[in-house]
């Protein structure tokens, strides 16, 4: 293929945003990267895809900036383009947090870098995606460039291990290379504040700002850093210092139960099994077709790495059914989220084995911790919750007389700040609804390892009284109520996806739907707006006073009623989707009740999301629905 000169490619560009081929965003951004110096390494591939015409993958692969979101940077890997993950928004997300610092500390670049005197302590972890090491070692020379002394770790770890290091080695930033459980074509960067959770205002707007102000990327040698002694491996202390820590979180000595427990080709075995095995559980079985450290999750079904799915789930459940386990664990890719099977014990399911949902693990959990301590709490001891997670969590902390703290937008760090403001010495539990566990302040992230723990001791300790999990779970309906919810998403991917997503939370803001199957809403709070409306007029009734985040929860009846339902909209913040969450509640005084009400309230929760999946799938095929029945 001839080549051509930039001038000629600039004005192909120019004529593929005419006729429709590119976006303004793709083709501005293109333009950048065809003429600016600091993207000169790239041009030999940008000229290639411009001259064989391959509008649509420069389009998807430009058409914006990558934008942090609720978890960092997260996205599709191509070699090339603004809008994905490669050496470049990697290398600039990594620069960009080292300038922030820099600036925070009103330091400078130093000419020359020397370990002895460090302008700050990094931490840099990875998980085992597909070129995590190659960022993490890109990362690390940017770091060093920048005048940072860098812990590396030399094999695949854990988010929440890389939590745990930030704290315990007093660092300042920690960077993690993952996708946590997205497909195989993605990788991502999340970025540590040094108290060891990601960074939350102002720090993460202020290394965004940094970020998309990078133009050249200051790097050292990997290697020669190493020499030099810029970059510090680290051991497998860390690695013990780590299990010690979840470790002696242990609620009690019971030990007789079966675990089936597996990474999905991640990086559980070093946290969760290590952590399970030196607690002392010795029934305990790796899943060896999902054991091995492999980026393309080959042995999950669809390669989702996704625990919150239970089809993901179903080979490990086929070889503990075979082999009389008890249990079946599950962390995604790294480590950081947990997915619980149990064997059925529920009359409302004729499955075998019960994947339960995070809401419900998180229930049992926060029970278990609350339960075990129940003799040295206080008014002022308390658990973390976000607003997507169930209420459930609030009833049980009131019956232990402790503190929720619950107003919390969606995403860990928030927890993680809590935790902080409210008194590490008196956080017992924290819990989100997409299996996200965290008990101790051994760390400030979610960890599967202590959720882990906690799960498989109160399933021995349950198992040695002749009970099991579900049995708990219908005593704990039975005490509080029931409380079932369900989720839901919807992809909306390239500029026209972000479009569809923004139009779509306009209308549940501005034309909602006001009944779907039998449920009529009547209120509507607001929390981009931060104020509560009253449906169907959509008029205003009162402030919310935080937080402050572009969601939206529908709600039916009074607040009092026995029966409640409602549900939640969001952008994702780290996906290109909108999510949905279904919440059903209803009290049950009686046992003989408690089994029609569970099976009452799911078949309604479920009409009620089919209604309005019908509703939203009609306005994304641009029927938009009128507001109304459906």
């Amino acid at each position: 293929m001839s080549k051509r000169p930039i001038s000629n490619l600039s004005t192909l560009v120019l004529q593929a945003e005419q006729d429709g081929f590119i976006s303004p965003s793709a083709a501005q951004n293109i333009e950048r990267w065809l003429t600016e110096p600091a993207f000169q390494e790239y041009l030999p591939q940008l000229a290639d895809h411009i001259n064989s015409e391959q509008w649509q993958k420069l389009n998807d692969f430009f058409w914006e900036i990558i934008p942090f979101g609720t978890g960092g940077r997260r996205g599709t890997m191509y070699p090339i383009g603004t809008a994905c993950i490669n050496a470049r928004t990697i290398g600039e997300s990594a620069q960009g947090l080292a300038d922030y610092y820099l600036e925070q500390r009103g330091c400078t670049r130093p000419a020359l870098i020397d370990p002895s005197s460090p302008t700050g302590r990094a931490v840099i972890a990875y998980d085992t995606r597909h070129r995590s090491v190659t960022f993490a070692r890109l990362a690390a020379e940017i770091l060093v460039g920048s005048g940072f002394l860098v812990f590396f770790f030399p094999k695949p770890k854990s988010t929440p291990q890389l939590s745990f290091a930030v704290r315990q080695l007093n660092c300042d930033v920690g960077i993690m290379i993952s996708a946590s459980h997205n497909p195989p074509a993605d990788n991502g960067f999340k970025c540590y504040w040094s108290d060891g959770g990601q960074v939350l205002p102002p720090h993460d707007r202020g290394i965004i700002d940094k970020v998309y102000q990078v133009t050249h990327l200051y790097r050292q040698d990997f290697d020669d850093s190493v020499k030099s002694g810029s970059i510090e491996f680290l051991d497998v202390s860390n690695d013990q210092s780590y299990l010690n820590a979840v470790c002696q979180l242990s609620q009690n000595t019971c030990r007789d139960v079966r675990i089936l427990f597996t990474p999905l080709h991640g990086v559980g075995e070093s946290s969760v099994f290590q952590t399970l095995k030196q607690s002392g559980f010795q029934q305990l079985q790796l899943f060896e077709p999902q054991a091995t450290l492999d980026g393309d999750f080959p042995h999950v079904p669809g390669q989702n790495p996704n625990p919150e799915d239970p089809l993901v789930l179903e080979p490990a459940i086929k070889t503990a059914e075979a082999n009389l386990m008890d249990l079946v664990l599950a962390s995604d890719p790294d480590a950081d989220r947990l997915a619980v099977a149990i064997r059925n014990h529920d009359e409302t399911s004729e499955n075998s084995w019960i994947c339960l949902t995070g809401n419900q693990t998180g229930a049992l959990l926060v029970d278990h911790a609350l339960r075990t301590r129940q003799s040295s709490l206080t008014p002022e001891h308390f658990v973390v919750k976000t607003l997507v997670t169930t209420e459930l969590v609030t009833r049980i902390a009131e019956h232990y007389g402790v503190q929720t703290y619950g107003q919390l937008l969606v995403g860990f760090k928030y927890i993680a700040r809590q935790i902080d403001l409210a008194g590490p010495s008196l956080f017992i539990f924290g819990v989100e609804e997409s299996m996200g566990y965290l008990a101790g302040t051994y760390a400030r992230d979610k960890d599967a390892a202590i959720a882990a723990l906690f799960i498989s001791e109160l399933a021995a300790e349950l198992q040695s009284t002749g009970q099991s999990i579900s049995m708990r779970m219908d005593e704990i309906y039975l005490q509080h109520g029931f409380f079932t919810e369900m989720a839901a998403s919807r992809f909306c991917t390239g500029p026209q996806g972000t479009i569809q997503i923004q139009a779509l939370m306009a209308q549940f803001r501005n034309q909602p739907p006001l009944v779907l199957d039998t449920h009529q809403f009547v209120r509507v709070h607001d929390y981009g707006k931060n104020e509560c409306r009253q449906l169907p007029e959509n008029t205003f009734t009162s402030h919310l006073e935080t937080p402050e985040g572009d969601l939206l929860f529908f709600e039916t009846g009074d607040p009092s009623d026995s029966s409640q339902f409602r549900f939640a909209v969001r952008p994702s913040g780290t996906e290109p989707k909108i999510k949905f969450y279904f919440y059903g509640s209803a009290s049950c005084p009686d046992k003989k009740d408690l089994v029609p009400i569970k099976l009452n309230t799911r078949q309604n929760l479920v009409r009620l999301k089919d209604s309005l999946l019908k509703w939203v799938d009609a306005f994304l095929e641009n029927d938009s629905p009128s507001s109304g029945h459906l």
